[in-house]
């Protein structure tokens, strides 16, 4: 009996010691396996994207910039990409999210989507891409190139100057322009601004017509047509998602349009045109230089597209009359 009571106690001895080693194998391969992860996260980069709206343009500088980045990081990069739809509190929402996951790197397409980042933090490298204008969209009064803060990035100005030309030389006899945008993009006043001194020194009259979302751009068109011979819209996000009412009502009303970029044209005759594809692509190369080789984002100076490209609406030009001059190449078509 005696025995029998050593004998228990022995084998219950054995089982709660081979339990207690079976309990310190699993701790010891859950600290391995957080280790791993730990380590494998601290060789990866999370990129935030917050892209204002679906537009042709802005997608492809959304594809350029992770194409540039996955060619040179591969699998140690990985994007969250987030649509806002058209919206300033969806990039707002977007872009607070992205900051409480603590990501390497926001990528602000467009200038609404840069806004709500610079709102969210002054911490988080922020690389912009489709920006007009930096100091406008910043408010910012002494820019000197670089920001000076947690910002920088590409821009999507193409000269005014050589778009104030195009619109003499397509429309020879136009008298007066009018200038088409939304009041609620600064980008776009500012590009408003600026050519009509261009316009000015080419002896146009001009006039704005603003809409303050898209529900007024057809209204604010129907005017303008009414009152000019010629349109300029700018680049403008706005106007971009609603190019197809722009075009429904200029071209029966026979007043052609000089876009400030490739998508817009589609309602227009003519664009000085960039590559958003290879803009969004050196604001990839600029954020491995912030990631990889620990580049200072603050005195990055802000980049512009590397080359313009007169380019030209066959469809429109053929809709409307006009004689397109050499020099021009024709709209890829879709």
């Amino acid at each position: 009996m005696k025995k029998k009571f050593v004998s228990l106690l022995l084998v219950s001895a054995l089982a709660v010691s081979m339990a207690a080693c079976g309990s310190s194998d699993k701790s010891d391969n859950a600290k391995s396996t957080t280790s791993a992860s730990a380590e494998k996260d601290a060789d990866t980069y999370q990129i935030g994207i917050c892209q204002l709206l679906e537009h042709e343009a802005l997608d492809a500088a959304t594809k350029g910039f992770k194409d540039a980045l996955t060619e040179k990081l591969g699998d140690k990069v990985i994007f969250d990409e987030q649509n806002a739809q058209g919206e300033a509190t969806n990039c707002s929402t977007i872009c607070n999210k992205f900051v409480s996951n603590d990501v390497d790197l926001i990528l602000a397409n467009a200038t609404g989507a840069l806004q709500a980042a610079s709102s969210a933090t002054d911490q988080i490298p922020i690389l912009g891409t489709s920006i007009t204008d930096y100091a406008a969209a910043l408010g910012m009064k002494d820019f000197t190139g670089s920001t000076g803060k947690n910002i920088s990035g590409t821009s999507d100005l193409a000269p005014l100057d050589q778009q104030a030309a195009m619109i003499k030389e397509l429309v020879p006899d136009v008298t007066q322009v009018g200038i088409l945008y939304c009041s609620a993009e600064p980008n776009s006043k500012y590009q408003a601004v600026q050519i009509e001194k261009y316009l000015d020194k080419e002896g146009i009259a001009y006039k704005e017509y603003t809409a303050a979302d898209s529900n007024e751009i057809q209204s604010a068109t129907t005017k303008a047509c009414s009152e000019c011979d010629a349109l300029y819209v700018p680049t403008d996000n706005t106007m971009a998602a609603s190019v197809d009412v722009i075009k429904n009502i200029a071209i029966p009303a026979k007043v052609p349009m000089i876009a400030g970029e490739q998508g817009l044209c589609a309602g227009g005759i003519a664009t000085l045109s960039i590559n958003y594809y290879d803009l969004g692509y050196e604001t990839g190369e600029m954020a491995y230089e912030i990631l990889v080789n620990d580049a200072d984002i603050k005195t990055m100076e802000i980049k512009t597209a590397p080359k313009t490209t007169k380019m030209y609406n066959k469809a429109n030009c053929e809709a409307l009359g006009i004689t397109v001059p050499e020099g021009y190449e024709p709209l890829p078509e879709k």
